[in-house]
């Protein structure tokens, strides 16, 4: 997969995650079987800010040029996404999730294994 289509498919993909956490965040917890506080409400709203950050970074430099740049972002976006993939199955081996997160996990994984799939192309 090119890097520029995962790029776009991950920034719209981090759109939609950052305004619901930032708007729904109470949906996004109950749907992993966590009940939504004030405070997990609080770090819900500031990863929204996050994931939209991303989708800005990974709007911008879809098209680069710059070889380097592209494995590098890549690189960073695979680690990071296969992270929170296996912390997703972790929790939910460790019955802090309830099975709603494997969509999430799911995603996680399509994601992470286009980025490794740009890497290759990139290479």
């Amino acid at each position: 997969m090119s890097f520029s289509t995962i790029a776009v498919v991950t920034a719209v993909a981090a759109i939609l995650l950052g305004l619901a956490w930032l708007f729904a965040g109470g949906l996004l917890l109950r749907r992993w079987g966590i009940e939504p506080s004030p405070t997990g409400l609080l770090i819900g709203r500031r990863i929204g800010c996050i994931y939209l950050g991303l989708a800005a970074l990974l709007l911008m430099v879809r098209a680069t040029s710059a070889p380097e740049a592209r494995w590098g972002i890549a690189a960073g976006f695979a680690v990071a996404l296969s992270l929170l993939a296996l912390i997703g199955i972790f929790e939910l081996i460790a019955k802090r999730a309830k099975p709603g997160i494997l969509s999430s996990v799911a995603l996680e994984a399509l994601l992470a294994a286009g980025f490794i799939s740009s890497m290759a192309v990139t290479s």
